[in-house]
């Protein structure tokens, strides 16, 4: 059985850890308001875009001289990803969560003969890749030390990956990022951005025709990396307020946990302290006895 001391040291740190995490928790509560709250503001934007440029691109994707970001280069032969995670842990399995979809989506596109880029954007998901696919990571993205993302990194994000294409270094672009639902769900969600997703169904065929001025390619020529930029700075959002709701979570399961273990290691020290007390007591009787 550990000694009172020993006990009475391991007591105490956890105690300390418990006020740590719940320390953490609190941050992180108080910072999920204002990310949830961006995030939440981003969408409508984004997906009016999306479908507004989807609606341009209809008419434009068939035209020799439509945008790369439109339709690609034409082929399908490399694919780069660009997952999008924290820089800092601590929030369960949330950086895990896209990290391993990036890797499955990878192995999914080399079985099929296609060849695998990988964009990482946070330092999580960097050194987790580098671990498994070092060889396909082509360059990174961290924000560590930044106290909140801004659209201008969104740009430098997308500058990155619109020099690729010009370059002829990917054929296809997807997303990968976790999408914020809850404070206790994110879903880690991959988002195809170059070539432009087409609107289906209902969407496709909805709505009047137009007559633009200019031409539609010369407004998709400006609204596209426009439309990129946005969609990436709604992935930085929505990643933002999932990694936020998930510490939370997990620094309230480590304070609960801590507590717990506070509870049974009281319980051994006092077990222990009567112990020893009624060993005492045996030897002051059994000495009184003697003499």
């Amino acid at each position: 059985m550990p000694s009172l001391k020993s006990l009475r040291v391991r007591i105490n740190s956890v105690k300390s850890t418990q006020k740590i995490t719940s320390a953490m928790k609190m941050v992180a509560a108080s910072k999920l308001r204002r990310a949830q709250t961006q995030a939440e503001a981003a969408r409508p934007y984004a997906q009016r875009m999306e479908r507004m440029l989807g609606s341009l691109g209809e008419s434009a994707k068939n035209s020799p001289t439509a945008p790369k970001l439109l339709v690609g280069t034409g082929a399908d032969k490399v694919h780069l990803l660009v997952p999008v995670t924290g820089d800092r842990g601590l929030a369960g399995a949330f950086n895990t969560n896209v990290a391993r979809l990036t890797r499955n989506l990878a192995r999914e596109l080399e079985a099929q003969g296609k060849t695998v880029k990988i964009l990482a954007v946070g330092r999580k998901g960097r050194d987790y890749l580098k671990r498994e696919m070092a060889s396909r990571l082509v360059g990174d993205v961290t924000f560590a030390g930044r106290k909140s993302i801004n659209y201008a990194d969104a740009e430098g994000i997308v500058a990155q990956i619109t020099a690729m294409l010009d370059a002829g270094e990917f054929d296809v672009c997807t997303v990968v990022y976790n999408r914020f639902k809850s404070v206790i769900s994110q879903v880690p969600t991959p988002v195809q951005m170059i070539p432009a997703p087409m609107p289906e169904g209902e969407a496709a065929g909805s709505g009047a025709a137009y007559e633009f001025e200019p031409d539609e390619e010369a407004i998709l020529a400006r609204l596209l990396p426009q439309n990129l930029a946005i969609q990436v700075y709604r992935a930085l959002l929505e990643n933002a307020a999932g990694f936020y709701g998930a510490q939370m979570t997990a620094m309230d399961n480590a304070t609960r946990n801590a507590g717990d273990m506070i509870k049974k290691l009281t319980l051994n020290y006092n077990r222990a302290r009567q112990a020893n007390i009624t060993r005492e007591l045996i030897e002051i009787i059994s000495g009184a006895e003697a003499v």
